[in-house]
């Protein structure tokens, strides 16, 4: 090579390099374009399918590992054979060793999961805790693997928000910008998860984004076609479940049943949700009066999960085996109700026991054996007129899944999608909607909405709620010295009347204020046990409603670009 030559080529290299630390500045300054921006969809989408295949198959390696077999498909089947003091123990040590990664990783002792997501799209512009959120999926890796009554979409969610919160991070991404990104990470988790495309895209946009943006909806499926690719390489093209063949039923005169299926899924899932939650309150009583530590609770969950797969190992684990039993009525009508029962019971503690998992895969398999159990009666009492009782099972399984999750569309697809079967959508749909409808007028819209209004956020109620907490009062109050700030001695005496307002306030609290006492202005000051209040200015009405309302008007902005 000439030397002409070297000194050409020397050129080129350094203006790439050139080249590419400019744009990298303006990335990380500017944000990306849209085409840059779908590209880091795709390499998002790769990434979090990635993770949720190792996930998968770390849980699988593990299990076999523990329980010494060769299929962890039909874990239940294999239990039966082991020493009872095996089956107890394993899900002990596995608590225990959750809670000691949750006390000392986390600020609560709590994993993190799919509402954590939803709480960062609406809240933190797209961003999730990181380092609570790794520790969290180890802690469940080990749940599931040791028997835990949980499903693994709730860990993986919240691990592909912890990929595209580092991105955001790196490109200082904005709020719209952050909260899709984290829209193409939870699709492809859930797509690499199921093997679910079009239920993978729609679960981000209905579940953790609320909105269908168009703006939004070609990179989130970008990333969810790169996470089922991921998936169909490993594990090709097959589907999580395999059904039976209807023949040629013509299941129309049977839609009053599956609107009788849909209103018992419905209460059904209410009764999981609300035995989730009263399991978590019951825990927090207890270990309140008992001065139980708090990295114990998980170990004496899982003995209690122990216990109880002595007679039932049903429970344990996901519960792809049962759910599959159940879609392709190999069950007893005595058996799919018991098992029900039992897997409600199962999954209320694990989740109030603080062991952490999803709700998704646990909620598939109760529904299954609660649209199986209906099936076997409504077949029964009306034989020439019915169908199978596999239908019934699927409907049931799509019922309840979806008025968990509060996603009727995704739900209804990711069944689809799960079984390969389109030609039933007719009766799962009459079923979801019964489902959804009633369950959300019992509880707040969903499993997950519910755990953050029972945190005090009230997001279930629209952004028009919500937003109101994003403000902090010395964010937006004049300071004294302001050409227009309220006088100060009005407001010594304002605070003497008791019309005032923390500095760590937020318009959630001051709004009510306004409204009570008709005041302009509240004074804000600094609260402290052993000092008097410090006047730090006053917060003015009007420039809470100015600020409200431009919050108002970006939400509405971003939803409907």
């Amino acid at each position: 090579m000439t030397d002409p030559t070297r000194s050409f080529i020397g050129q080129q290299m350094q203006i790439a390099i050139a080249t590419f630390r400019s744009g990298w500045q303006v990335l990380r300054l500017r944000g990306p374009s849209k085409i840059t921006f779908w590209f880091i969809a795709l390499l998002i989408g790769i990434a979090a399918g990635f993770v949720a295949l190792f996930f998968r198959k770390a849980i699988n390696a593990l299990q076999a590992k523990f329980y010494g077999t060769d299929d962890v498909q039909y874990l239940h089947s294999f239990i039966t054979d082991l020493p009872w003091m095996w089956v107890v123990l394993i899900p002990t040590l596995g608590g225990l060793v959750v809670g000691l990664i949750l006390h000392y990783f986390t600020k609560d002792a709590r994993s993190r999961s799919v509402a954590d997501v939803i709480l960062g799209a609406a809240l933190h512009d797209g961003r999730v805790e990181t380092r609570a959120g790794v520790a969290s999926a180890f802690a469940s890796l080990i749940t599931l693997s040791t028997g835990g009554s949980s499903g693994r979409e709730g860990p993986v969610v919240h691990i592909a928000g912890v990929i595209a919160t580092w991105v955001s991070r790196r490109i200082n991404a904005d709020g719209i910008t952050g909260r899709d990104l984290l829209g193409c990470a939870v699709a492809a988790a859930v797509s690499a998860s199921f093997n679910a495309p079009i239920a993978g895209a729609l679960f981000a946009l209905e579940v953790v984004l609320r909105h269908f943006a168009v703006h939004a909806f070609a990179p989130i499926v970008i990333a969810s076609v790169a996470g089922t690719v991921i998936n169909r390489i490993e594990f090709g093209g097959m589907t999580e479940f395999v059904l039976p063949s209807y023949g040629d039923v013509q299941f129309y005169v049977e839609l009053p049943a599956f609107l009788l299926l849909g209103l018992t899924c419905g209460l059904v899932a209410v009764a999981l949700m609300r035995a989730v939650f009263w399991a978590d309150d019951f825990g927090n009583f207890v270990q309140d009066r008992t001065k139980l530590p708090r990295w114990l609770r998980p170990a004496i969950a899982g003995a209690m999960l122990g216990v109880l797969a002595l007679w039932f190992p049903h429970i344990i684990g996901v519960g792809y085996e049962t759910t599959s039993l159940a879609l392709t009525g190999e069950l007893a009508l005595h058996e799919a109700t018991t098992f029900a029962v039992l897997k409600v019971i199962a999954v209320a503690v694990t989740l109030g026991g603080r062991m952490g998992g999803g709700v998704f895969s646990p909620s598939l398999m109760i529904g299954a054996l609660t649209g199986l159990a209906f099936g076997l009666i409504a077949t029964g009492v009306m034989p020439e007129v019915s169908g199978s009782t596999s239908l019934y099972a699927l409907a049931g399984m799509g019922a309840v899944a979806a008025a968990v999750l509060g996603a009727p569309i995704s739900t209804t697809l990711i069944v689809f999608e799960l079984t390969g079967d389109w030609q039933t959508g007719l009766a799962v749909m009459v079923a979801v909607s019964m489902s959804t409808a009633l369950s959300s007028r019992i509880v707040d819209r969903s499993f997950f909405l519910t755990q953050i209004e029972r945190r005090g956020v009230h997001l279930a109620a629209g952004p028009q709620a919500y937003l109101l907490s994003t403000f902090v009062v010395s964010k937006i109050m004049r300071n004294p010295d302001d050409p227009h700030a309220a006088s100060e001695e009005r407001c010594w005496e304002m605070v003497d009347e008791g019309t005032y307002i923390d500095a760590s306030g937020t318009l959630e609290v001051a709004m009510p204020i306004f409204e009570q006492s008709g005041a302009e202005f509240i004074p804000v000051v600094t609260l402290s046990a052993d000092a008097p209040p410090e006047m730090l200015g006053a917060l003015f009405q009007v420039d809470a409603l100015r600020a409200y309302n431009r919050a108002l008007a970006a939400t509405a902005a971003e939803e409907h670009s």
